[in-house]
């Protein structure tokens, strides 16, 4: 047990080093790339809008973007970087600064009319969902990263370890990803209350009002 306090312990030292050492030459790229990336990133936005609009027209632009929430997911990934494609097309985005942690990662899903958590291939969940830092494309070609907190040290234990080695050579016997059909058709599909795709979406309320019952006359 010893042994591996302080395995863990060295791991910290020299993953604090590295954060160290890159830490300077990330905040001149920050600095250099920050101004015309948001501005890079605003014009994506309005591209988006105007082929949209090109696309279905006015009326139903303007019905995607408020039932499908388009405009929301554009607008959050302003300031985002873009970390990777998978082979489906969803795209995976990063926002590590001025975000909550748990939040800094999201999926915008290539399917915008119909999509679901299973749409996700194996090799990018675990990126996804904070179990390890490598990415989907790093993960695929045998990369290897521990999972830790932005700024933090990484949690490593040899459960850990060996779950993501096993990951890493998961491709060797895997088969190709399909999404989840079973139940296939929004008849079958269950949505919450407040989801995107739920038709009834806007016919309740978060509360109920207390209503006074009154006392019937005798």
């Amino acid at each position: 047990m010893e042994v591996w306090w302080a395995i863990d312990v060295l791991l910290c030292l020299l993953f604090f080093l590295l954060r160290v050492r890159g830490a300077g030459r990330e905040s001149k790229r920050r600095s250099e790339q920050e101004g015309k990336g948001r501005g890079g990133a605003m014009a994506a936005v309005v591209r988006g809008v105007l082929n949209g609009i090109r696309e279905k027209g006015l009326s139903n632009f303007l019905r995607h973007a408020r039932d499908e929430g388009y405009l929301q997911t554009k607008i959050h990934n302003i300031g985002a970087t873009l970390v990777g494609v998978d082979k489906f097309g969803n795209k995976y985005y990063e926002k590590v600064h001025d975000t909550q942690y748990g939040r800094h990662r999201w999926v915008e899903y290539a399917e915008k009319g119909r999509y679901n958590a299973s749409q996700v291939p194996p090799e990018w969940h675990g990126w996804l969902h904070h179990i390890t830092d490598s990415t989907g494309d790093e993960a695929i070609s045998g990369g290897f990263h521990l999972p830790g907190r932005p700024g933090g040290c990484p949690g490593f234990t040899p459960l850990a370890h060996f779950s993501l080695l096993l990951e890493q050579n998961a491709k060797a016997y895997i088969v190709d990803h399909k999404e989840n059909f079973s139940g296939e058709g929004e008849e079958l599909i269950y949505h919450s209350k407040g989801h995107a795709l739920n038709p009834g979406q806007r016919d309740w309320t978060r509360y109920q009002p207390w209503e006074p019952k009154k006392e019937e006359a005798p």
